[in-house]
């Protein structure tokens, strides 16, 4: 990696950012209406989705003790090749067992694939730049992440209203080409990311296998002794649960206005471009949101004003103004992520920085699932509406979480100034005892930053 610049590490971690999930745009806008037409009820689908989470709730801590005792790319590239499997297999999947199967190997793949990435790019930025601000390239990877879904979107509604071709059906056609662009993010995957990896050859891997229990069980340690973290992760739990009203009964909400099901898949097509060109706007805005409001407090707004655009969609009459609220509701989920994970990896430092993550997706993933089954449930009985209502109050609800993130980053503040003052009014003393030279001395007066005020109180040194 030290032959690679930041500018070069960021470009190329963008890169496959945007192949990772060029192929979800392709099935956000069909998949429930796709296994609606194969017969399924929105419970079913709940029930089916929710064998990601059992998977994931399993695996997720492991693999992500794995990538960080083993190598992020190892464990990229098999998560890789899983969820090529799974697309395959969506292809042909017409019944409930199939369609479990679907989402367990889903699981999987979640569950190697959360984290990895991201920590490759954070820890490699800071291996060439300990002073580099990585929330730049966290930012401008959720505007890629806006763009590739947007373009794959696009594309899936263009499949979709070209028709049937042979024995597929027009909500088929995006999945098989989700199948291929799988395949190409695999082949960007093994030539782009290099790593320095901590273990080679099977040795390597019987010791990285031993090792990943004691890196979970020391990022479990990290949530017990930090109140920040420990929030932020719970956080997850109401996210998780709340945005199945917008990734997976939006479709059914506006089929339900519009009256048919094809009309409403063709929309959705470029709506969700629409809708993933808000949330790079909207990631765009970042760095804006943190100068004006702070990185928690803009965090805790965000996710009170999702919660109100969800009302919109389930309230509003007419495609016009559910679609309206859609587009604000992801440029305010663009907005709110870089904020997120910019304050968990305030939080750890490098060798856990993957199980960390990896905690914070085990408790989204199995609460997405939940969510599907439950307001899968409230919407087969009292309504889609009804449903994306309850969505809405879990979404708003986890705003006072930010909390202790918001009173850290004043205490961390507040340290600063305090060292700052106190440096600065010895000039003389440091002088002459040895101490730095004026230029050092006004380096080391600005105290530590607020990255170093959190990571030492996740190590326990600092009361929380």
């Amino acid at each position: 990696m030290s032959a690679l610049t930041v500018r070069q590490i960021r470009r190329r971690f963008l890169v496959l950012h945007g192949l990772r999930w060029l192929p979800t745009g392709l099935l956000i806008p069909v998949f429930i209406l796709l296994m609606q037409e194969r017969g399924l009820t929105l419970t079913q689908i709940g029930l089916a989705v929710a064998a990601q989470g059992v998977v994931v709730l399993a695996l997720e801590l492991p693999t992500g003790g794995f990538a960080d005792a083993l190598g992020r790319r190892p464990v990229l590239v098999v998560a890789s090749v899983i969820g090529l499997a799974s697309l395959a297999l969506l292809v042909v999947a017409d019944s409930f067992a199939l369609l479990a199967a679907v989402w367990a190997l889903q699981g999987v793949f979640r569950a190697l694939d959360s984290g990895p990435l991201e920590s490759w790019y954070v820890d490699s930025t800071l291996a060439v730049d300990p002073d580099a601000a990585y929330e730049t390239g966290l930012g401008q990877g959720g505007t890629v992440l806006g763009l590739s879904i947007a373009a794959g979107a696009l594309l899936s509604g263009g499949l979709v209203a070209l028709g049937p071709l042979g024995p597929l059906s027009a909500l088929t056609l995006p999945v098989v080409a989700a199948v291929g662009l799988q395949a190409v993010a695999l082949v960007g995957l093994l030539t782009l990311m290099v790593e320095r990896r901590p273990a080679n050859g099977p040795g390597a891997v019987r010791a990285s296998v031993r090792n990943a229990p004691r890196m979970v069980g020391e990022a479990f340690g990290l949530l017990r002794r930090s109140r920040v973290l420990l929030a932020l992760v719970a956080v997850e739990l109401f996210w998780g649960f709340g945005m199945v009203t917008f990734e997976s009964l939006l479709p059914v909400r506006l089929a339900e206005v519009i009256g048919d099901a094809d009309r409403a898949a063709a929309l959705l097509g470029p709506a969700s471009t629409v809708a993933w060109l808000a949330s790079a706007g909207g990631a765009a805005l970042t760095p804006l949101l943190i100068r004006w409001l702070g990185a928690a407090p803009g965090a805790a707004l965000l996710r009170i004003v999702q919660g109100v655009t969800v009302v919109g969609m389930a309230l509003l009459a007419g495609p016009v103004g559910v679609l309206i609220a859609f587009f604000a509701c992801y440029a305010v989920h663009g907005a709110s992520n870089p904020l997120h994970m910019g304050l968990l990896h305030r939080q750890v430092d490098g060798p856990y920085r993957t199980s960390v993550i990896s905690v914070n997706s085990m408790v989204a993933l199995p609460a997405g699932a939940l969510g599907g089954v439950l307001l899968g449930l409230i919407g087969d009985r009292a309504g889609v509406s009804t449903a994306m209502l309850v969505g809405a109050v879990a979404l708003a609800v986890a705003a006072p979480l930010y909390l202790p993130a918001w009173r850290a980053d004043r205490a961390a503040g507040s340290v600063a100034t305090d060292q700052a003052g106190r440096a600065g009014s010895t000039p003389s003393t440091d002088r002459a005892e040895g101490g730095p030279t004026a230029d050092q001395s006004g380096r080391a007066g600005s105290g530590p930053s607020a990255d170093q005020a959190k990571r030492t109180e996740v190590s326990g040194n600092m009361p929380v």
